[in-house]
Parts: structure tokens; C-alpha cells; sequence
């Protein structure tokens, strides 16, 4: 068995069969940015890391120096013992401890929805990363999440999400995250996987949701431009205008 963090709401985390449908969900952006993005060999910093896969997926698409960053000391014991490869920092993501334009791309992936200072964090986005650096943010589209989330202090739209960059960024990528045709299809049957998943706790799920969610990987979703406002999850790519 996969040692992982215990659940909070907070974050998710990988071989937990029924929070299998949102790892995926994540895991779908991660596997997006080393598939589309240039990972060269610079320095790279996952902000709110969380569990850790994220980062480790980093490293191993080949970039030669990942950090994750996060402030709370299990979350960082956890990805010391786990994934050894990647560097830990502890901090404030609206105040790092790092040098301005330390990094060469800095990823935050579903983590700014969490915090009370989000322009403050662009802020400090854009004064960690080299003046020709790569930001890649991801957070819940408030148009399609569900409420009730009170670890979420602030969800965005698609247009409040390009209006809290802008300042100090220019967006290169606007991308949405949507279902495949796989979940689509059973959905054109079953009714919203989400929203069956929530009605209940998992011991109360039918075979046929329970099946959904236990074989449910980041190939069961896309990400494209266009149609932002129907997405699932928003991604933004974008480059300091400094």
C-alpha cells in the first residue's frame, strides 16, 4: 500500500480508492504540464505541493531541481520520506523565503482558491520567477463547482481568475479542464458523477459509481481552450509582463 496523508478536505492524495476520480482530476493538470510545457532544466517550484506527486511528476519529466513548498510540517515530513528527490521548503506562499527570481516556472496547482491575500501571491509569483519564467496556476471554476467547500476562502470564475494575473502577468494559455468521453458517456446515463458522490459517503455509492471512481485515471479528462465558462477546473499559463 502507497503510504499517504490522511484526508482533510483540504488536498487530495493518490491510493485512496474513493478520492480516485479527484487525484485524477489534479493529476490530469500535472501530467498536462510536462506533456505540453518545456521542462528544460531549470528551477522549478510547486507551490502548496501538498502530498508531493505533483512535484515528483516534475522531476521525473525531467526538470534537474524541483521544490515544494507548503506550510504545514507533516505535509513536508510526508513528501521528505516519499518522494526523497524532491526538495521541501516551509513557508507562507504569500511570502516565500526565496530570493527574487529564484525559479525558472512556478506551478500552483488548485491552491490559490485556499487563500485569504490571492493578489498577493501573484505578486510574489512574479518576484520569485526569472523575468522570462513560466506561471502555471489551476483553480476550480466557481461557475461549474460545487458550494459548500469552507476550505475554499475565495473560488473564481474564468474572468476574475485572468483579472487577479493581469497586474503582473501576461496570459499565454487560457485552458479549461473538462470531462472526457468516457466519464461524458456514463454521465449521459447515470447523471453527474460529482454530484453522485456527494449526495453520499462512498460506503453508500452503487457498484456502477463506485467502479467509475476506482478506475477513473487523468486519461478520463481534457484540456483545451475554449468553452472556459462550462470547464470543470481553470488553467492559466502566463509569463511576468515586467
Amino acid at each position: 500500500m502507497t503510504e499517504t496523508l490522511p484526508l482533510t478536505g483540504e488536498r487530495t492524495a493518490p491510493g485512496i480508492w474513493h478520492e480516485n476520480y479527484w487525484f485524477a482530476r489534479h493529476d490530469a493538470a500535472y501530467r498536462w504540464i510536462t506533456a505540453e510545457l518545456p521542462i528544460g532544466t531549470g528551477r522549478f517550484l510547486d507551490a502548496g505541493c501538498g502530498e508531493g506527486y505533483g512535484a515528483e511528476l516534475l522531476r521525473l519529466a525531467g526538470a534537474s531541481s524541483v521544490t515544494g513548498l507548503d506550510y504545514e510540517d507533516t505535509t513536508l515530513r510526508h513528501v521528505r520520506r516519499v518522494y526523497p528527490q524532491v526538495n521541501v521548503a516551509r513557508g507562507n506562499l504569500v511570502q516565500t523565503p526565496f530570493a527574487d527570481s529564484a525559479f525558472g516556472t512556478v506551478t500552483s496547482l488548485q491552491t490559490i482558491e485556499h487563500l485569504w491575500e490571492q493578489p498577493r501571491f501573484v505578486a510574489e509569483c512574479a518576484r520569485i520567477l526569472v523575468p522570462d519564467g513560466t506561471l502555471v496556476l489551476s483553480t476550480p471554476n466557481r461557475l461549474t463547482f460545487p458550494s459548500g467547500n469552507w476550505y475554499h476562502t475565495r473560488e473564481l470564475t474564468p474572468a476574475e481568475f485572468a483579472e487577479l494575473l493581469e497586474p503582473h502577468f501576461v496570459i499565454t494559455q487560457a485552458l479549461g479542464l473538462h470531462h472526457g468521453e468516457r466519464l461524458t458517456s456514463w454521465e449521459a446515463q447515470h447523471g453527474s458523477c460529482v454530484d453522485a458522490q456527494l449526495a453520499a459517503g462512498h460506503d453508500q455509492w452503487d457498484d456502477q459509481l463506485a467502479a467509475l471512481v476506482r478506475s477513473t485515471t487523468y486519461a478520463d479528462f481534457e484540456i483545451r481552450p475554449g468553452d472556459l465558462d462550462e470547464s470543470l477546473d481553470l488553467l492559466l499559463v502566463a509569463r511576468p509582463n515586467g
